[in-house]
């Protein structure tokens, strides 16, 4: 049975630009780097940097992407900070909750959002999304 994850390995075609981009501009804390990559802890996420010379060199036009959780009382100060370095968008948050949409230096999608699966459900049980079904979640109570 999958308990969690384990560790998010990003591909990187520059690993300092993005040792720096994680670490100085993120805050992401460095745990071990070598010549071809970084451990990182962002909170308690466990962040491998893996120097790749098939990195991508432009943004997917598709939707995956990686959300971190922000604390609500740094957001906004967070998201100053970083539009202030000039980091990149790739969407408007349309969402429940504060989101900033924003790319790393090899165009990986990131999020930094504020709220949890559960204020997302909530939002959602009362303006649910065309076909939404709701499950029993026994060991949370909800439903």
């Amino acid at each position: 049975m999958i308990t969690g994850i384990n560790h998010i390995t990003l591909s990187v075609s520059d690993l300092e630009a993005s040792f720096d981009f994680y670490t100085k501009v993120l805050g992401c804390q460095p745990v071990a780097k070598w010549k071809r990559g970084a451990y990182l802890l962002a909170g308690d996420l466990w962040l491998c940097l893996s120097l790749d010379r098939y990195a991508r060199t432009s943004q997917d036009s598709e939707y995956t992407h990686i959300a971190f959780s922000v604390c609500e009382q740094d957001f906004e100060k967070y998201r100053a900070h970083l539009l202030a370095l000039g980091v990149q968008l790739w969407k408007q948050n349309t969402s429940e909750g504060e989101s900033l949409y924003i790319l790393d230096p090899d165009y990986h999608k990131l999020e930094l959002h504020i709220g949890d699966l559960w204020t997302r459900i909530a939002a959602a049980s009362k303006a649910p999304y065309e076909g939404m079904k709701f499950f029993d979640v026994p060991s949370t109570g909800f439903l």
